[in-house]
Protein backbone atom coordinates (compact mmCIF):
# COMPACT_ATOMS: atom_id res chain seq x y z
CA UNK A 1 0.00 0.00 0.00
CA UNK A 2 2.99 2.34 -0.25
CA UNK A 3 2.45 3.73 -3.73
CA UNK A 4 0.27 6.73 -4.47
CA UNK A 5 -0.35 8.40 -7.78
CA UNK A 6 0.51 12.07 -8.17
CA UNK A 7 -2.41 13.99 -6.74
CA UNK A 8 -3.29 17.60 -7.52
CA UNK A 9 -2.23 20.05 -4.80
CA UNK A 10 -5.82 20.96 -4.00
CA UNK A 11 -6.66 17.28 -3.41
CA UNK A 12 -3.65 16.88 -1.11
CA UNK A 13 -4.78 19.94 0.86
CA UNK A 14 -8.27 18.49 1.15
CA UNK A 15 -6.88 15.20 2.48
CA UNK A 16 -4.59 17.13 4.85
CA UNK A 17 -7.65 18.92 6.26
CA UNK A 18 -9.27 15.53 6.99
CA UNK A 19 -6.05 14.36 8.66
CA UNK A 20 -5.84 17.47 10.84
CA UNK A 21 -9.51 17.19 11.82
CA UNK A 22 -9.00 13.70 13.24
CA UNK A 23 -5.59 14.50 14.74
CA UNK A 24 -7.37 15.76 17.85
CA UNK A 25 -4.22 16.52 19.85
CA UNK A 26 -2.59 18.18 16.82
CA UNK A 27 0.70 16.31 17.24
CA UNK A 28 0.98 15.51 13.53
CA UNK A 29 0.07 11.84 13.97
CA UNK A 30 -3.12 9.85 14.37
CA UNK A 31 -3.11 7.35 17.21
CA UNK A 32 -5.39 4.34 17.59
CA UNK A 33 -8.09 6.24 19.50
CA UNK A 34 -8.18 9.00 16.89
CA UNK A 35 -8.28 6.43 14.09
CA UNK A 36 -11.10 4.55 15.80
CA UNK A 37 -13.12 7.78 15.88
CA UNK A 38 -12.29 8.46 12.23
CA UNK A 39 -13.34 4.97 11.16
CA UNK A 40 -16.60 5.18 13.09
CA UNK A 41 -17.43 8.47 11.35
CA UNK A 42 -16.65 7.02 7.92
CA UNK A 43 -18.09 3.58 8.64
CA UNK A 44 -20.82 3.75 11.29
CA UNK A 45 -20.94 0.54 13.25
CA UNK A 46 -17.24 -0.25 12.78
CA UNK A 47 -15.94 -2.33 15.65
CA UNK A 48 -12.88 -1.72 17.80
CA UNK A 49 -11.33 -4.84 16.23
CA UNK A 50 -11.88 -3.46 12.72
CA UNK A 51 -10.26 -0.20 13.81
CA UNK A 52 -7.28 -2.05 15.28
CA UNK A 53 -6.86 -4.14 12.13
CA UNK A 54 -7.11 -1.09 9.88
CA UNK A 55 -4.70 0.85 12.04
CA UNK A 56 -2.10 -1.92 11.89
CA UNK A 57 -2.49 -2.11 8.12
CA UNK A 58 -2.04 1.65 7.60
CA UNK A 59 0.81 2.05 10.13
CA UNK A 60 3.38 0.64 7.72
CA UNK A 61 6.43 1.40 9.86
CA UNK A 62 4.76 -0.03 12.99
CA UNK A 63 5.58 2.97 15.16
CA UNK A 64 2.14 3.07 16.76
CA UNK A 65 1.01 6.18 14.88
CA UNK A 66 -0.27 7.04 11.43
CA UNK A 67 1.67 9.94 9.93
CA UNK A 68 0.36 12.06 7.09
CA UNK A 69 2.16 10.07 4.38
CA UNK A 70 0.67 6.79 5.61
CA UNK A 71 -2.74 8.47 5.87
CA UNK A 72 -2.43 9.94 2.38
CA UNK A 73 -1.75 6.56 0.79
CA UNK A 74 -4.65 4.97 2.67
CA UNK A 75 -7.09 7.79 1.94
CA UNK A 76 -6.18 7.93 -1.74
CA UNK A 77 -6.46 4.16 -2.03
CA UNK A 78 -9.62 3.57 0.00
CA UNK A 79 -11.54 6.86 0.12
CA UNK A 80 -10.76 8.54 -3.22
CA UNK A 81 -14.44 9.26 -3.96
CA UNK A 82 -15.32 10.31 -0.40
Amino acid sequence: MTEVRKLPDDKIEEIKAHFKFFDRDQNGEIDLDEFTELLRVLTPGASKQQAENGFEYIDENNDGHIDFNEFLVWWETCWWEF
